[in-house]
């Protein structure tokens, strides 16, 4: 099935993801820690400034699912990752419309509006590939991360 050309219906067809870098053999487990949150702060960093794809329901409600307790909004670096979730589903022969949305918007804007624990699912068909962020400080606002007050009191302030 050829993409229909507008800006909101597509489909998608598979295409060859990029690996993961590897800790460097004889780094301390504290210098590999520091290495992935840094690694991890870029990556957030990124997330927020791109324009993701967002695959939406026939009332453009954007699809997510429910797991482990958090609501997950499923998005996508690019066609080919989200017809690989097409796929994964068993509905890689129908049409997928979708928006494209700054990860900011998901983050700072999509995630509060839910009204209960909510994260970002990326590329979550792509196994290692793929990248979750959680309802935690520092991804999403305090006011609906889910350890702020664990956060809190371990840092002292009380609240």
């Amino acid at each position: 099935m050829n993409p229909v050309a507008t800006d909101q219906r597509h489909t998608t067809a598979p295409e060859a993801s990029e690996g993961v870098a590897l800790p460097e053999r004889g780094a301390t487990q504290a210098e590999a820690a520091e290495r992935g949150r840094h690694e991890f702060a870029a990556l957030l960093g990124e997330f927020r400034r791109t324009a993701v794809l967002v695959p939406v329901d026939q009332d453009g409600a954007p699809l997510t699912a429910d797991f482990g307790g958090v609501r997950w909004f499923y998005a996508f670096s690019n066609e080919g990752a989200l017809a690989r979730f097409a796929l994964a589903r068993g509905e890689g022969d129908r049409e997928w419309s979708y928006q494209r949305w700054l990860g900011a918007r998901l983050l700072d804007a999509a995630v509060p509006a839910v009204g209960v624990p909510c994260g970002v699912a990326l590329d979550c068909a792509d196994g290692e590939d793929g990248v979750v962020f959680p309802p935690v400080r520092g991804i999403v606002p305090d006011e609906v991360a889910v350890d702020v007050d664990e956060v809190a009191v371990n840092e002292g302030d009380g609240r």
